[in-house]
């Protein structure tokens, strides 16, 4: 399968030669309060923005690399923290790249095919959702340890595109937080906004919520919010505002309710010394380069710049091509 940057549209292209000119304050709310006729028409077609139910078993037996997800998803958020994008682009580069992965497999025991996918994922989310994006260079910081081209990264877009239907105005939790804070508590304060998007990001990282919907992890993420405040209802009293929404599982949002209190507020978590976060002004245009292995003598240089482009031309057509094409690069 070839692919061209020239399929790319005009408006995801238009930000990548622009510089990064500045950070826009971002505030936890949606910039639109649905009226509850599209908010049921959203829980209608969640479902076809979410991977399949057997997704996250796939994980378990081992058919996709979970260390590998993880650390795609940590890089994704060190730069989400780094440009200060809004809330709802990390959570959107991670529902592209499930959704991608839930349908097309990647070349396995390679340290090329997460990175790039994660990459081409925060990029198309950050043109769907950021006023300003930076350069596809001055996107891969964050310790990333491949740096890809411009033109790879496009490549890779592609496919995204192609795999994903062009659907990436995905419906996520973030389309239902204000709707439902507002219906259980009569309230939409920016600290509970603040703190339910704090929750919904925390259900990114593992398998544990990859089978709640997203309206589920919504509603879960508004209820653990109201119990950090005395003066909003517990749970119980939430409860008819729960029953009251048409289409929303209940018994689903009530699990992912006890889950995320289990495991996003009572558990304790060990601290972690942050990734440094820094930019990478790479040495050449090579389509990537492992940073732990750049040559020193200039005709090593040459020759190790003509292999890497060709071992990645071969392994974006392995990608491009499914797991019946792989073969070792």
């Amino acid at each position: 399968m070839s692919l061209s940057s020239d399929c790319l549209s005009d408006d995801l292209l238009c930000s990548e030669d622009a510089s990064f000119v500045g950070i826009c304050d971002r505030d936890f709310s949606p910039e639109i309060d649905f009226p509850a006729d599209s908010v049921a028409g959203f829980l209608e077609y969640e479902s076809d923005f979410i991977p399949p139910n057997d997704y996250s078993e796939r994980f378990r037996d081992g058919s996709i690399d979970l260390s590998a997800r993880k650390d795609a998803i940590a890089w994704i958020l060190r730069v989400h923290t780094y440009y200060q994008f809004r809330p709802l682009t990390a959570y959107l580069a991670v529902n592209y790249v499930d959704r991608f992965l839930s349908s097309h497999a990647l070349p396995q025991g390679k340290g090329w095919p997460f990175q790039l996918l994660s990459v081409a994922c925060l990029s198309l989310a950050a043109k769907m959702e950021e006023p300003t994006v930076p350069t596809l260079l001055d996107l891969q910081v964050g310790g990333a340890r491949f740096i890809f081209e411009g033109r790879t990264v496009r490549r890779m877009e592609v496919l995204v595109l192609s795999k994903l239907g062009w659907r990436m105005r995905s419906v996520t939790p973030f389309t239902f937080i204000h709707h439902f804070l507002q219906n259980f508590f009569n309230s939409t304060s920016p600290f509970l906004l603040s703190r339910a998007t704090q929750l919904v990001l925390g259900t990114i990282h593992g398998t544990e919520f990859m089978d709640f919907r997203p309206s589920s992890i919504a509603a879960a993420a508004a209820l653990c919010a109201g119990d950090d405040l005395p003066e909003f209802p517990s749970l119980k009293k939430a409860k008819p505002g729960i029953f009251s929404i048409d289409g929303l599982c209940r018994e689903s949002t009530l699990s992912c309710y006890q889950l995320m209190r289990e495991i996003l507020i009572r558990r304790p978590k060990p601290m972690k010394t942050p990734a440094p976060l820094f930019r990478v002004s790479p040495r050449s245009p090579i389509g990537v380069l492992d940073r732990h292995e750049l040559p020193l003598s200039s005709s090593s240089y040459s020759s190790s710049t003509s292999n890497k482009r060709r071992k990645l031309n071969e392994l974006c057509d392995a990608i491009a091509n499914g797991p019946a094409q792989e073969r070792e690069i």
